[in-house]
């Protein structure tokens, strides 16, 4: 059994894409999926499955939504050694000792041509940011909610990103048994 993690985009926002867990857990249940946990509303899923390839298992379950649910979520499915490299690599760990300041942009590829010189003009005095192996790190001492450089970033990096901060990157690495 292959351990994956499941992090959806725009779901249980404002109202729309409504997609309770319980209906997620049903979901990934009847695909195949075996010890299926979730971790708050927004689309934090870890569980496993035989299936080999990522990417597969993602199209068939954001199918699998549509079929049911009238919405085609973004899903991005990563393995626990993804989840495990980029906490290791993050380059604010000093950062880490206030986990809603820091955040982790998780790609879903490499980006070819991030516009790096837009992003460097965004940020604000206190904000740092740095472009890993297809994740974006972002510490914004101020918060997200007003950050020209966080609510651009996606746009300028030229690939799709779901955002998770740090305590939440940490709960979904225990729940996956990290």
């Amino acid at each position: 059994m292959n351990t994956y993690i499941a992090l959806f985009r725009g779901i249980n926002v404002g109202g729309k894409n409504s997609l309770p867990m319980k209906e997620l857990v049903a979901l990934l249940e009847d695909i195949g999926a075996k010890n299926v946990r979730t971790y708050i509303q927004s689309g934090n899923v870890v569980f496993q499955s035989i299936e080999k390839s990522p990417s597969q298992l993602s199209k068939q379950l954001a199918a699998e939504i549509k079929k049911r649910l009238g919405f085609e979520p973004h899903v991005l499915l990563l393995g626990l050694e993804a989840i495990n490299k980029a906490m290791a690599e993050n380059p604010f760990s000093e950062a880490e000792a206030d986990p809603s300041s820091l955040h982790l942009g998780f790609l879903a590829s490499t980006p070819k041509n991030p516009d790096l010189k837009k992003l460097n003009s965004l940020k604000k005095a206190s904000e740092r940011f740095h472009l890993g192996d297809n994740v974006f790190y972002l510490h914004a001492p101020e918060g997200v909610g007003r950050s020209k450089l966080a609510a651009s970033s996606e746009r300028l990096l030229g690939v799709p990103m779901t955002d998770r901060n740090w305590r939440t990157v940490c709960k979904i690495r225990e729940l996956a048994g990290g």
